[in-house]
């Protein structure tokens, strides 16, 4: 049953406590990507075999069974993936940053240019389960970018298949090419290149255990969007929501993990003790309920305060990955919510809207990283270069400045080379 605490009548510690996996999982990781540098292909055959029990001939998904998954999806769905993938884009395309010049000192030109890495690694989670709405989601952001190559890698399943669902959202979105390779093995030949699939410059998409650790150390050799936790969702509600509303919400994440985290932050007790009791009939009800049930056990919470500010005052201290407005007047507290992955406004936005149709990004930053992280957006996927250029008189003018700025930090060369030409002149 999900606990119910009242803010101050409770340790602090206890009301932002977070069970989290503890598993180590680094030594078997690092083993891993050493065995993919060394062996390439090799390994990552081996590791299919071994991890999804699939013997491959291929690594890459030819144009065939893309066709092929294309014709195994409803069209209804095929429809439902276009409508998604519209909508993403037109909220993402205005992420796109602009270049600019600067040319209001006479002989000075700065600039600065925004330019799209070369090419872009998509991690999507497969095998026994199916998220088409990731593919959307991390790969048309790149897209808008501009990223020349977008490349997708999944795990099969035993027979050695990708999900149709997955291969018709990579279709939908545009990707370029798709590995049949999953895990930390994934990350690591995305990190260093085999022999079939090319090294990228950024790696992005949620995994498991495995996964995450692989990307945090492959991070340097290559660029990563997060280290992405369990799933997250905080309700915030006044006294006026419906409790089997909040209850079904809660519970859309906590279907995800046995470690997902579900949290209610209300300043009406009654709505608390409601919200609970729905939990209790609800759960018994989902597809996923012996997941749902343990995450409501492990991470669930509804934590009572005695006013609204208050209760925003948590939420921006748990700075959860989902975060649920639901009172009247969302608008009037938006200001308010400093810390949170993404906000949904009201009583009528559930946060299932945003991972699938709404159009802003569903890859957040978890565990509190929402206080200085931001989600998945265009920017993960260009880099900024910047140019300046001083005519000879434009130098002359900035000289002795950088010659005095220099020998203060005892670099001498540095001062040297700013003067160097004015000198040469005499």
């Amino acid at each position: 049953m999900i606990k119910i605490m009242k803010y101050g009548e409770v340790k602090n510690e206890e009301i932002f406590k977070r069970n989290l996996p503890t598993v180590n999982v680094e030594d078997v990781v690092a083993d891993i990507i050493a065995n993919v540098r060394k062996n390439g292909d090799a390994a990552l055959f081996e590791y299919s075999e071994k991890f999804d029990k699939a013997k491959l001939s291929a690594l890459a998904v030819s144009e065939e069974e893309i066709e092929e998954a294309l014709t195994l999806v409803e069209p209804e769905f095929l429809e439902v993936l276009k409508k998604a993938a519209a909508r993403i884009r037109k909220f993402h395309e205005k992420q796109k940053r602009n270049s600019f010049i600067i040319n209001d000192e006479p002989g000075i030109l700065m600039g600065q240019k925004v330019i799209p890495v070369d090419k872009a690694g998509i991690y999507v989670p497969g095998g026994t389960a199916a998220y088409p709405s990731t593919v959307l989601m991390d790969s048309i952001p790149a897209k808008i970018a501009g990223v020349p190559e977008v490349v997708m890698v999944t795990p099969p399943n035993r027979e050695g298949k990708v999900n149709p669902a997955v291969l018709a959202a990579a279709r939908v979105a545009g990707i370029d090419r798709i590995f049949k390779v999953g895990g930390a093995q994934a990350i690591a030949a995305l990190a260093y290149g085999t022999e079939s699939i090319p090294k990228v410059d950024k790696i992005v998409g949620p995994g498991n255990a495995f996964v995450a650790e692989a990307k945090k150390q492959v991070f340097g050799r290559v660029s990563i969007d997060m280290i992405a936790g369990p799933s997250e969702i905080l309700v915030v509600s006044d006294g006026k929501s419906n409790p089997a509303v909040v209850a079904a919400d809660l519970l859309s994440q906590a279907e995800h993990d046995k470690m997902a985290s579900a949290v209610l932050v209300t300043d009406d007790e009654k709505l608390a003790l409601a919200v609970s009791a729905e939990l209790e009939r609800q759960i018994p009800l989902l597809d996923r309920a012996e997941i749902a049930r343990a995450s409501i056990d492990v991470n669930g919470k509804i934590i009572i305060a005695d006013t609204l500010e208050r209760v925003i005052e948590i939420a921006n201290e748990i700075a959860p990955e989902h975060l649920e407005l639901c009172v009247d007047n969302p608008f009037d507290y938006l200001d308010s919510i400093r810390h949170a992955g993404s906000i949904f406004m009201g009583r009528n936005c559930p946060e299932a809207l945003g991972d699938y149709m709404a159009g802003p990004n569903h890859t957040l930053p978890t565990e509190g990283s929402a206080k200085f992280a931001s989600p998945l957006s265009v920017d993960d996927f260009v880099k900024k270069t910047q140019y300046t250029y001083f005519t000879e008189q434009a130098l002359e003018g900035l000289a002795s400045d950088v010659d005095r700025f220099a020998r203060k930090e005892g670099l001498t060369g540095h001062a040297k080379s700013a003067t160097i030409r004015g000198e040469l002149k005499k």
